[in-house]
């Protein structure tokens, strides 16, 4: 199942069943699991290790040294969970520090020419569509969706189900369940159909949309629009977990989080809340 033509360094571990197609390289430390399939011309470094069931497409590039200015040879990581898939392209590099590591969940796709930098962290089943970047120490929440070209600044984190639309650039959090719309830092409503698919039931999407309202729809800081929802979610039975989950993330923002445009009065629900964005 290797091609002759592909290069493998005789201290690679490789698994049963996995496929090397022609021209790719594999070097010393690297460990492929069970059932891989690595594409022609493709290079895994070293201190990269896949687990079962990851599909490698042709010319992806997965743990090469970080673009960093302080990365000085160490030892470094690259761990790749099970059932991935690394289209055309892709590049992925290790961690910077020695001893750290990059890491992809399980069941994640990222498209052609994604780049994730050092340091990265990409929960399960997210999604990096063609030419989205990650800078280095960004994470990435379960089931997020990065669309198009998408720019995520370094040290950025983005929420369990958020979804950022074509041509977005964050360089604050996005919170969970909400969409970064195309611009900088701006919110642009909930992302109900990924909400839907995630599982999530209409009276948990019903919560997160008046949490998103008092959050993020009135002119208000976050701290006294934290105070005024605690209040209200009292008199729907409290918090439910979906709504603690958005306010622990933004109680955890370093970088502040993306703000929504903000008028006296609330829009109209479909405007604001993305009803039909997915």
């Amino acid at each position: 199942m290797i091609d002759p033509r592909a290069v493998v360094h005789p201290g690679a571990e490789i698994g049963e069943g996995v496929e090397i197609g022609p021209f790719a390289v594999i070097e010393e430390g690297v460990s492929i699991g069970d059932g891989c399939r690595v594409g022609a011309s493709s290079f895994l470094c070293r201190g990269t290790r896949l687990g079962r069931d990851n599909v490698v497409h042709m010319g992806v590039v997965l743990g090469n040294e970080p673009q960093d200015l302080g990365y000085r040879g160490a030892p470094t990581r690259l761990e790749i969970g099970e059932r991935n898939v690394f289209r055309e392209g892709c590049q992925v590099h290790r961690g910077t520090a020695e001893g750290s590591s990059t890491v992809i969940g399980n069941d994640c796709y990222l498209m052609t020419n994604a780049h994730v930098a050092h340091n990265c962290r990409l929960g399960d089943a997210a999604i990096l569509a063609t030419g989205a970047v990650l800078g280095g120490h960004v994470s990435v929440g379960e089931r997020a969706f990065l669309s198009g070209n998408v720019v995520v600044h370094q040290h950025t984190r983005v929420g369990r189900l958020a979804l950022l639309q074509g041509l977005a650039a964050v360089s604050r959090d996005v919170p969970p369940f909400l969409i970064a719309r195309v611009g900088r830092n701006q919110l642009g409503g909930m992302n109900v159909v990924g909400m839907r698919r995630g599982g999530l039931g209409r009276e948990a999407i019903a919560a997160v949309r008046r949490a998103y309202r008092t959050l993020f729809l009135r002119r208000r800081n976050l701290r006294t629009a934290r105070e005024q929802l605690l209040a209200e979610e009292e008199a729907h039975g409290g918090l439910t977990a979906e709504v603690r989950e958005m306010l622990e993330f933004i109680e955890g923002a370093k970088r502040g989080v993306c703000f929504a445009p903000r008028a006296p009065g609330l829009p109209s629900s479909t405007a604001a809340e993305g009803e039909d964005a997915g």
